[in-house]
C-alpha cells in the first residue's frame, strides 16, 4: 500500500461516521476507468469483474455528454413538467408488461424497495413479509428489517418470514423446485397469520444474489406468485441488481420465471452510475395510494438523472447489449466449467449471463464451506488485477458480476488470470 493510500485511509477514518468498510482487504485508489476497466494512479490496468452498477460501462462517454448537457442547462424536479421524464418513462415501461403502467423515481435502490413496501402495506391491509435466508433489499430502516444479509446487528422484524432459496440440491427426491418454493410460501403464510399478521409482500431478487446466486432452472417463481396472491399479498420483483440485462436472457430477471410481478424495484445500473432508481407497479396496486398518500423524491426524479437513464437505454438500443452479455457470460461459464470441473474445492458453477458464482468448498462430497479459500482466491486475482467479490451465507461464493460492458477480450483476459490462480488454489 502506498503512503498516499494510507494518508488517505488515516484521514478517512477520522472523518467518516461508523459502518464504512472496503471492497478490498488491500483498498486501491482508482483514478479513471472505461468499459470494464480500472486505471489506478500509477496507470495499471484493472479488469472490473465485479461491480456492475456502471452498467455500460465506466466513464461511458454517451452517458458523461448527457450528464454534462443537461447539468449545463437545467437540473428540476418532478414539481415541474418535463419532456424528459416523460420521454424516459415511457421507454421505461415499454421494456416490461403492459400491466406494469405506472412508475415512480426515487433515488436510490434502497429507497425504491422501502416504497414498494409501504404500497404494498397500503394496498392490502398487512403487514407480513416474506424474503430469502440471506437476501439484501436494502438499507433503510424498514428494508433492513428484511434483509438478513445485514448481520446479527440489524435485526429481522417480528413481521418478516425467511424461506431458502430456489437452490435444486434441497429439493428432497420425487418432489420438484415449483413445488419446494410454493410449499414454503404456503407456510410461511401460515406462520405469518398464526402471529397475526397478514401477508402484504413477497420480495425476491431474480438472481438470488446474497443467498449465493441461483438461477436455474427457470419458472420455480410462478407458483410463488400464485400462492401470494391467494393469500391478499403483492409480488415484488428487486431488479436492483439483477436487471438491465445484466443476466442475459431478457432484461428482467424476473422475465426469465414467466412471472408478472405487481411490483418491480429497479437501481444501481439504472443511471450508469448516476444516482437514480425506480418502481414500477400496477395501477390497481398504487393509484389508491397516489390518491391519498403524496410522494415526493427530491434528488430522484431530477432532470439530469433522466439524461444519464435515457443515455443508458441508448446504448443497450444501439449496442445490442443483451446478446453481448448472453455471449460473453457463456464463454465465462464455460471456461470457469471447464477449469473446475476436477477440483475438489469447487461444488458448482452456476449463474446466467455476466451473473456468475462459483461455489468453493472443503470438500466436493460433503460440501462444507470455505470462505478462507474463497478469499484468498479473490486476493489472488485481486493481485493480478482482476477485480471479484464474494457471496452466500458463508461468503464462500466467488460472485462474478461485471458491468455489462464485458467484452470477449475482457472474458479471455479473465479466464487467463483465473486459470493461473486456479492452479496455485484449486
Amino acid at each position: 500500500m502506498s503512503n498516499r493510500v494510507e494518508e488517505i485511509i488515516r484521514h478517512r477514518d477520522k472523518v467518516l461516521g461508523p459502518g464504512y468498510q472496503f471492497s478490498e482487504t488491500l483498498p486501491i485508489e482508482f483514478v479513471s476507468g472505461h468499459g470494464a476497466h480500472l486505471i489506478d494512479r500509477d496507470g495499471n490496468d484493472y479488469l472490473d469483474a465485479f461491480n456492475n452498477v456502471q452498467g455500460v460501462g465506466h466513464a461511458n462517454p454517451h452517458v458523461a455528454d448527457a450528464v454534462y448537457r443537461q447539468m449545463s442547462a437545467i437540473n428540476t424536479d418532478t414539481r415541474y413538467p418535463q419532456r424528459l421524464l416523460v420521454d424516459y418513462a415511457e421507454r421505461l415501461l415499454a421494456t416490461v408488461p403492459p400491466v406494469l403502467s405506472k412508475v415512480t423515481f426515487p433515488c436510490t435502490g434502497s429507497e425504491a424497495n422501502d416504497l414498494a413496501t409501504r404500497v404494498a402495506r397500503f394496498h392490502t391491509g398487512g403487514e407480513g413479509i416474506i424474503a430469502t435466508h440471506w437476501a439484501f433489499h436494502g438499507r433503510t430502516r424498514e428494508v433492513a428489517s428484511f434483509s438478513p444479509m445485514l448481520g446479527a446487528g440489524s435485526p429481522l422484524g417480528p413481521n418478516v418470514r425467511l424461506i431458502s432459496p430456489p437452490d435444486p440440491r434441497l429439493v428432497e427426491l420425487g418432489s420438484s423446485l415449483d413445488a419446494f418454493m410454493r410449499d414454503q410460501v404456503r407456510k410461511a403464510i401460515q406462520d405469518l397469520e398464526r402471529h397475526g399478521y397478514k401477508l402484504a409482500a413477497f420480495i425476491a431478487d431474480a438472481a438470488f444474489t446474497s443467498d449465493g446466486i441461483f438461477t436455474h432452472p427457470v419458472g420455480c417463481l410462478k407458483s410463488v406468485g400464485d400462492e401470494v396472491h391467494a393469500a391478499g399479498g403483492v409480488y415484488i420483483a428487486d431488479e436492483v441488481q439483477s436487471g438491465f440485462s445484466q443476466l442475459g436472457e431478457s432484461m428482467w430477471g424476473f422475465s426469465r420465471h414467466g412471472v408478472v410481478p405487481d411490483i418491480v424495484t429497479m437501481g444501481k445500473a439504472m443511471g450508469g452510475g448516476y444516482p437514480i432508481s425506480g418502481v414500477l407497479f400496477r395501477p390497481e396496486v398504487s393509484d389508491e395510494f397516489g390518491r391519498r398518500v403524496s410522494y415526493f423524491n427530491t434528488l430522484g426524479g431530477r432532470s439530469v438523472s433522466f439524461a444519464a437513464a435515457s443515455a443508458v437505454l441508448d446504448v443497450f438500443e444501439q449496442e445490442n447489449v443483451r446478446e453481448r452479455v448472453m455471449a460473453n457470460g457463456g464463454l465465462v461459464r464455460a471456461g470457469l466449467e471447464e477449469l473446475t470441473h476436477n477440483s475438489p474445492y469447487v461444488c458448482e458453477v452456476r449463474g446466467s449471463g455476466l451473473y456468475l458464482g462459483v461455489e468453493i468448498v472443503k470438500d466436493r462430497a460433503t460440501r462444507e464451506p470455505d470462505p478462507v479459500r474463497c478469499e484468498e482466491i479473490i486476493g489472488d486475482l485481486r493481485a493480478n488485477r482482476v477485480l471479484i467479490s464474494r457471496t452466500g451465507p458463508a461468503s464462500n461464493v466467488l460472485k462474478v458480476r461485471p458491468p455489462v460492458a464485458f467484452t470477449a477480450a475482457d472474458a479471455a483476459r479473465f479466464l487467463e488470470t483465473f486459470a493461473a490462480v486456479a492452479k496455485r488454489h484449486l
